[in-house]
């Protein structure tokens, strides 16, 4: 990647850090990383800058916001041109409940969560998605009993050591 900053080991934990703890403040972020907080901060916005840090946010418990259910859903395009997964992808990110969406290789196209109100909340959303002609051959819903693992964030430091 041409203009991308090469990474160092500090630049690494920094990634590592932010991701667990977002709201570390510069002072204890550049204590964790072996800094001081001036040269930690002048990384984290060139980390920010070149795209590696993408944005800030906070996790929400939505079990104690709200009753929800949360569904997985196997979705099978009937063709396979480039302008089907146009149509599908463009239609399908105005969708607020759809919090996932992943074009796979295998059995299906897409892999999509949703987060509704409930079973019926999630049907109606699918039905208006069959209504508009978007070119879905059939699909599959997996409702989630409880989730068993759910990490926001990646294992940064076993993707980038080659060791």
């Amino acid at each position: 990647m041409v203009g991308t900053p090469k990474l160092d080991r500090i630049d690494i934990n920094i990634l590592s850090t932010l991701q667990q703890q977002g709201n570390i403040t510069n002072v204890n972020l550049a204590q964790a990383v072996g800094l001081s907080p001036s040269p930690c901060l002048q990384r984290v916005k060139r980390l920010e800058k070149a795209g590696y840090i993408q944005n800030y946010r906070a996790v929400i418990n939505v079990g104690k916001l709200a009753e929800h259910v949360t569904v997985f859903t196997e979705v099978t395009l009937a063709d396979h041109r480039r302008k089907d997964f146009i149509k599908f992808e463009t239609e399908i990110r105005k969708h607020d409940n759809v919090v996932e969406c992943h074009l796979l290789s295998g059995g299906y196209d897409y892999l999509l969560k949703f987060v509704a109100r409930g079973v019926l909340q999630y049907q109606e959303i699918m039905e208006g998605l069959l209504d508009a002609n978007l070119g879905i051959d059939k699909y599959f819903s997996y409702i989630v009993i409880k989730p068993v693992v759910e990490k926001h964030a990646v294992p940064i430091h076993d993707l980038v050591n080659r060791d």
